[in-house]
Parts: C-alpha cells; structure tokens; sequence
C-alpha cells in the first residue's frame, strides 16, 4: 500500500501503501485496496479549467493562459496533508510528489535507487546503517536539505506516539539516528532490519516542522506554500475541493513538463468518464469493465490495462481488542470460531467473481502479496487450497454449532439467526456487485447478510463496528508494512486511538515469522518466510483474498502525448511506488525537448495542481488511517 504506498494503506488502501484507498484506496487503488468521503461544498475552478458546471470541452493547453494542464479524476479525499497521518492512497501518492524519501523504487523493475541519499552501506553486523545525503537537494525556501533534517524526522517519529501514525513501524526497531555532518546519517538498530533500503518515510524539513506542537492535530493545511524537496511544491488546499502543486523547477532530478497537474474528485466514476469523453480531464482511473469497453472505442482516449498492484479481499472482525486487552465494537461473535470464517470463504466463488463482476480484469486471488511482486508471490498448495464449497461450508457451521431450523435458517444454541453485515464503499461498484452474489450464496447457506454502502466506512471500521468488509491493499514492492498491519503491535493502545491494524488480528506465531522476515538480510531467504507468513494468513481464515485486479484506466491521447507506467512493460500509472508518472507525462503538443534546466539533464518544466471536486456533503477528518479500498 503503499501504505504509504503500501498503503496501499488503498485505493483503498489500510493500504492502504495506501492510501487514493482503493483513493488503496478503495484507492485506486490503494485500494487501500485502494478511499472514500464526500466532499464539503461545490468548488468552482478558475477561468481555463472546465467544471461540472461548464461542460465544455478544455484542454491541456488552457487559451487564455497557454498553460499545459493534466488533470486527474480521483475517487478519494486526502485524509491529511501531514505525511506524519496521511494513510490514504492519494495522500501518499501527494507526499511523494512533495518529499523526498532517502531511497525510490526504480519504475522498471522496482529495486532501490537514490533518492535523497545516493548511497547507503550497512556495518558488518548490519547493526548501523550509513547514508550519504545528496549535496543538491534544496527545501523549496531556498534551506539546504541535509542529514539533520531526515534524523529529525526519524527521530520524531521514534518519539512522538502521534507522529508515528502513519510510518512507526519503519523506526520501531531504531535505536538511535544521527547526522554527524550535513551529507552523513548514520541509523543504528537494535536488531537486524531487512527494510533499510524501503523506508517509505517523507522526509521533512525540520526548520519547519520542529515548530509544530500536538503532531495528531496539525494536518498541514493552513499555510501555503508548504516547503517541500520533492518534483512539486504545494500551494493550495481546500478540503475535499483541491489540491495544489506547483512544479519545483530546482528538483534534482529535473522537473515535469506539464505546466499544472490538477487532481479532480468525483464520487461519481461515469461522471469521470463522461468527463474524459468531452476532454474535461485528461486521465481516469478504477474503470469498470463497461468503461474500459466504451472507452476503447473512442478516439484520443488510450486505455491502459494491466496487472495491478492491489488486493482485493473480504475481511472479518474477529474480535476488535486494544493493546491493553481492552475489547469493543459489536463484531458478530460466530466469527471467533475459525470454522465458521471458513465456511464462508468456502460459500464465496471467487471464479464468478473474476468472471462476472471483473470480467477479466483481473486474476484470482491466492495468497496475501499480487503475482505482480514475483519474490513473494505465494499460492496455496493442492491440499490447503480452498476451493468454492458450498457443501462443505454447510457441514463446518453444523459442526460449530450453527444448523438450521424449520425456515432454513443457521441459528446457534441460543436461537439466535446468523445475520451479518458487510461494510460496503457506497462509490465502489465492485463491492456492490459483489455484495448481491454473497447475499445470494450466503442466502443458500441460511445466512442472512445485509450489505452496508457507505460513503465513510472508516469510523466503523476502526470502532469494530462490523462483522465482514471488502478490503484491499496497494502492495509495495518490499512487503513489510502491508504485512505488519495483522502484527499485535498495529492494535491501537487503547479503544480511543487509532491503530494501524487492518482487522484486529493479533497472534503470536505470525508476530514471530514477522519479526524473522525483518530481520533476514538474504533475499531468498527472507522471501521464503514472507510466503511462510502468508501461508498462516490463508489458513487463519481472518480474510480472504478473492481477487487481484487489474490497474483499469485511461487517458486522453490529444493532451498527453505519454507517460511512464511502472513497471514500465506492463504497470500502472495511478498510485505508482513513486513520482514517475505525472513527472514522466509529455503534453501532446510537446517537442519532447526541456522548458528548463536540470543539473542532471533530465525533464525539465512542470507545474502541478491537485484539484479534488466533490458535489455535496461534509467530510471532517478524524481518523488517520484508511480501510479497504481507501488505503494506499
């Protein structure tokens, strides 16, 4: 998802690497798996930009301005503009574009590149990690971008419990991080950390952020411009309305072409659509396989179809608990009995659900991590494999307990019905497909469901006040976070805070594979205990992987001319595990030569503005961290 990219967490997003949650996501997908609010007021654009209201035709190149413009259609709100809070897909994918990491992900193959640091060595014990921080990166006030700044910012999240929300888990194993000299970090461990060269953290500046008091109150929205390294600079903000980004034309690596990149919400995916149709945005995402069709058949829109990196899953609340042992919500209590988790992933044809509500837009699902991330990928073996059984679904609930009655339905020794809810996001359409087949098939079985669209599934979902949910992750290229959001440590502390839990899972044999994946150097062998850890997850019966969808989107061939996918053969262009989209993209018009000039020589000229449009409705962001298809 991530969560952070990872989140996914997606679309939906947790990643929910992961937040645009599928926001992954979900977020797309993040996606957190995806992504989810409505908007507060109608926004109206500025003279150039075409709205809801002015239906005409725009595009890149605004005539009055001369401006080349792309712009995006999202289906998710940013639920903060602190990378310290900030879960949701298109939060995340908004901070990369804002901040450097100390390393990035290469979009061809995915491994570790420079980033803010342009080389890293561990010790020999692989107890001290030592980062050498690049001389011309510059915070978009003119202030050096050093070493100190990215120990205070690790430093930060080590010890401020609010900080830590989104990113805690990267430092948890830190022991001590300083920056000897302005180009020097030097991160010591208490243990081992397999991560060290995926530590998806912004780093921020601290002559900035070394002035900020409560970290889980301050979302970074009031001040404009917010000082950043990144390829953009963020100018603007208006809550579920706009973002926007201006090009940093003293990037390191050089600078966009575009001359504004403007990211538009709608709730409302066919108004997208019909939005790309009449060129009033220039790129769309988490198309329905009716869109993808429609779209393919209209000039100037190219559709780009391809292996995603998100989950999609149907998740249980076995039990919402806190750190403190504390319990809470209202979880139907049936779902502690593994037996009955599996009869109803036994009941879930995961075949249909490919064929029919994808329509082979995507692949079906297995293990926890996408076929995409060939390393991890795990599928289970001949005998563990769970198959669509319906029969032996019936016969695990009369085992525990639950038989039916005279009306066929599943009660348990007290009389009671099994009837459940899911939580359903009211802009996903998948979900609601999805929903009326389960509905059907758990209707056959004697179970009642009851399926809840709802435009915010956050705030139940972290009060664990729901029985199963659709969820989903965008999944990083280094797994770790995506897997340590069903470690004991993600639960919250207490009722009243907010964990980084997906769904109250919390074991201590999957807490120890966890912690010998972190620690295992050797890629092979690390990924064997990765596939370990999802090998536990499968037969837990806690969640079920039911499909990996396809990253379904298109753009407008008139305005942009072309854009990097990661991986660059056959990937995605929202919510990549980088900047290499929207930085990459060549307006039509364009000769392909630089507006401007880089000390590396690469892309130059580019100024972006992410502007989110939703109709009605308020949204007040009180949660940090996104669920099923909000996660990065």
């Amino acid at each position: 998802m991530d969560r952070q990219d990872q989140h996914a967490p997606d679309q939906y997003g947790p990643v929910r690497p992961g937040v645009l949650g599928r926001l992954a996501r979900r977020i797309s997908g993040g996606r957190f798996r995806l992504l989810l609010a409505a908007g507060a007021a109608a926004f109206t654009l500025t003279a150039g930009l075409a709205t809801p209201m002015n239906p005409a035709p725009q595009h890149a190149a605004a005539a009055d301005s001369g401006k080349k413009v792309l712009t995006v259609a999202v289906a998710q709100s940013v639920d903060s503009l602190s990378p310290f809070l900030a879960v949701r897909l298109v939060s995340t994918s908004i901070h990369r574009l804002m901040y450097e990491y100390l390393t990035n992900y290469d979009p061809k193959d995915n491994h570790a590149i420079p980033g803010l640091a342009t080389s890293w060595k561990p010790s020999a014990d692989k107890l001290t990690w030592t980062y050498t921080i690049r001389k011309n990166s510059k915070w978009s006030d003119g202030q050096q971008a050093t070493a100190e700044d990215a120990a205070w910012t690790f430093n930060k999240m080590m010890t401020d419990q609010a900080a830590a929300t989104a990113n805690g888990g990267f430092v948890s194993n830190f022991k001590k991080v300083t920056a000897p000299s302005p180009t020097k970090l030097v991160v010591e461990l208490k243990k081992p950390q397999a991560t060290m060269a995926a530590l998806d953290v912004p780093i921020v500046p601290k002559h900035v952020w070394d002035k900020v008091g409560d970290f889980s109150k301050f979302n970074n929205d009031k001040k404009f411009p917010i000082v950043g390294n990144g390829p953009f600079i963020l100018t603007d903000y208006k809550p579920d309305s706009y973002v926007k980004l201006v090009p940093n034309k003293h990037f390191w690596r050089g600078a966009p072409k575009f001359d504004e990149l403007v990211f538009r919400y709608y709730k409302d995916n066919d108004a997208a659509v019909a939005a790309l149709q009449k060129g009033e945005v220039s790129f769309v995402q988490d198309l329905t396989p009716a869109q993808a069709a429609a779209l393919k058949s209209t000039s100037d829109i190219k559709v780009n179809d391809a292996p995603g990196r998100r989950f999609y899953a149907l998740a249980t609340n076995p039990g919402a608990q806190a750190k403190d042992g504390t319990k809470f919500g209202d979880g139907d209590p049936s779902l502690r009995d593994k037996r009955v988790r599996q009869a109803l992933f036994l009941a879930t044809d995961r075949k249909t659900i490919v064929d029919k509500v994808f329509q082979g837009h995507a692949v079906n699902g297995e293990g926890y991590i996408p076929p995409r991330f060939s390393t991890y990928y795990w599928k289970p073996s001949g005998d563990q494999e769970q198959t669509y059984d319906p029969q032996k679904a019936a016969q695990l609930l009369d085992e525990a307990g639950y038989k039916k009655n005279g009306d066929g339905k599943r009660v348990g020794k007290d009389g009671k019905p099994l009837n459940y809810r899911i939580l359903c996001h009211a802009t996903d359409p998948e979900d609601k497909a999805v929903g009326k087949y389960m509905k059907e098939w758990y209707g056959k079985l004697g179970i009642g469901l009851t399926v809840d669209c709802l435009d915010n599934v956050t705030d139940p979902w972290l009060a664990g006040k729901y029985d199963l949910a659709f969820d989903g992750w965008s999944v990083n290229p280094d797994p770790d976070y995506v897997l340590s959001i069903h470690t004991c440590g993600a639960l919250p502390q207490t009722p009243k805070d907010t964990g980084a839990t997906d769904n109250f899972i919390c074991d201590k044999q999957y807490d120890s594979l966890y912690a010998k994946q972190l620690a295992e150097y050797d890629p092979a062998k690390r990924a064997t205990i990765v596939k370990q850890m999802e090998s536990w997850l499968y037969d837990s019966d806690y969640m079920s992987v039911m499909a990996y969808p396809n990253a379904v989107e298109a753009y407008r061939t008139d305005q942009i001319k072309s854009i990097e996918t990661m991986p660059a053969k056959a990937g995605n262009i929202f919510g990549q595990d980088g900047y290499w989209s929207w930085w990459s993209a060549v307006p039509a018009d364009s000769d392909g030569s630089s507006g401007g000039s880089s000390s590396t020589g690469v892309i130059v000229g580019i100024v972006v503005a992410v502007v989110v449009v939703v109709g009605i409705g308020v949204f007040v962001v009180m949660r940090r961290r996104s669920t099923a298809e909000e996660r990065e």
